[in-house]
């Protein structure tokens, strides 16, 4: 029996129940009676797990609204969120009507559907989700999680009729249910060494699944980001006949980190391409990482100009100054100053630690931690130790994939010398914090999304009930 099939059978409830989607509580508990490869401890990467078949058959059925939207498609290990955001943000300041779809979410699983950042209303979500599901029992299918809400999210987009949608793969690329369509472009940012258990043990094996969304006379934009990831996309891109162009090669690129009276501390980008010329555009987003996300942003709106995108340069630098991503070096509380970021391997945890230190004074900083149990726990360990001065490790609420704290602290003692704490969950990890640090101090929540949004649900309710 399939991860679906299982799933959809638990509570004696199965797929064909989709009378009862009347109200968004059922669309929703609907979506999470089927198998959410998220959240799962133990689950096969192959043709029979992840099938882009049962993919197109129910996007078949819902009348292929997939391809009645100009899309641009991102993948990679890191750094797809801040490039889908600041590209949404300029092409929204041009006045498009732009379609995201990302994940995870933080708080609520609409955020994963918007349309120019506003997510999908609850209305539509409760109907999108019992259109799909009738779909789903009257042709026998047994989709996942993930493939649920893809399904819903293309067909909002069509039925809204947005001018672009921006659609993140969720995991790999090749494989993804995202993988059913042809982008104007598709973009793929930094890889790097993650769900080995799933894509591969090596950077070439994994730079081979992010390269599986490569498409016939689709054009490809990436970094130059080393010769083994180079030489895996440049011979996927040669082999189905896609133009690949790389910032800091093909696109002439650079960037510096400086400071200013009005912007204070931040990174500054220049693209040059044959249609455009960006000097000096400040960088929307804090940390030194974020400058290369922002070239592959500005290349993208770049090439969407030969498609027909009307991109004045003004509103659309205005628009790339609005930028917002929640989650990313976050400021939730003032006093004490709580920082959430939702970086979750160790590639992502090295560049936040270098962000705070950049961007955010503080005499000492306290570590919220917790991770899923299947990532590179010992590197992500070691780049918290280079900023945290404490560790407290807690695991999120809700997710089966959570690292032990015990053992967290017990692998960081091996590696740090430094001063850990345990907590049992997120609320007592927050208490124990806010007890440890003083005015100039800072807390940061950091190691995985579940933990980040559930510190964010939990301090807004602390501030509701403080208000009354």
């Amino acid at each position: 029996m399939s991860p679906a099939a299982s799933s959809s059978r638990r509570g004696g409830r199965t797929s064909s129940d989709r009378s009862a989607i009347k109200t968004y509580s059922a669309a929703t508990r609907y979506l999470y009676e089927h198998a959410d490869v998220e959240r799962m401890r133990v689950v096969r990467y192959d043709e029979k797990t992840f099938k882009l078949d049962r993919m197109r058959a129910l996007m078949d059925a819902l009348g292929n609204p997939h391809e009645q939207v100009r899309m641009v498609h991102v993948a990679g290990t890191v750094g797809k969120g801040s490039t889908v955001a600041m590209t949404t943000a300029m092409l929204k300041g041009c006045g498009y009507a732009v379609g995201q779809y990302t994940s995870p979410h933080l708080i609520d699983v609409r955020e994963r559907i918007a349309i120019n950042g506003q997510m999908i209303g609850r209305a539509e979500f409760t109907e999108l989700m019992r259109q799909t599901a009738e779909v789903v029992a009257s042709e026998g299918l047994e989709p996942t999680f993930f493939e649920l809400m893809t399904a819903i999210a293309f067909k909002h987009f069509a039925e809204q009729a947005v001018d672009l949608a921006i659609v993140e793969t969720g995991l790999g690329g090749r494989l993804d249910s995202t993988n059913i369509i042809t982008p104007e472009v598709s973009v793929i940012t930094h890889i790097d060494l993650d769900h080995t258990h799933l894509l591969g043990a090596t950077i070439e094996e994994i730079a081979a699944e992010k390269a599986g969304i490569i498409k016939r006379g689709v054009p490809v934009l990436t970094f130059s980001q080393g010769e083994a990831v180079e030489q895996v996309l440049r011979q996927k891109a040669e082999e189905v006949g896609a133009p690949l162009r790389m910032i800091g090669k093909d696109i002439e690129f650079s960037c510096r980190f400086g400071a200013t009276a009005d912007l204070g501390p931040h990174s500054r980008v220049c693209l040059v391409s044959e249609t455009s010329q960006f000097m000096h555009l400040p960088v929307p987003l804090p940390g030194e990482h974020q400058a290369i996300n922002c070239g592959l942003a500005l290349a993208t709106v770049d090439a969407l100009k030969s498609s027909g995108f009307e991109c004045p340069e003004v509103p659309m630098l205005e628009g790339l100054n609005a930028t917002q991503v929640p989650g990313r070096m976050e400021l939730l509380w003032d006093r004490p100053r709580i920082l959430v970021d939702g970086a979750h391997n160790p590639v992502a945890i090295g560049a936040l630690m270098r962000c705070v230190g950049a961007h955010v004074p503080y005499d000492s900083m306290v570590c919220v931690f917790g991770c899923c149990e299947d990532k590179d726990v010992a590197g992500m360990l070691t780049k918290a130790a280079l900023g945290g001065d404490k560790i407290i490790f807690t695991r999120a609420k809700g997710n089966p994939r959570a690292a032990d704290p015990e053992e967290l602290q017990r692998q960081f003692s091996e590696i740090s010398g430094k001063m850990s704490q345990v907590a049992r969950n997120l609320p007592d990890a927050i208490d124990l914090a806010t007890r440890a640090v003083g005015r100039d101090d800072l807390i940061c929540v950091t190691g995985s999304f579940y933990l980040v949004g559930e510190a964010k649900k939990y301090l807004t309710e602390v501030h509701r009930k403080r208000q009354r």
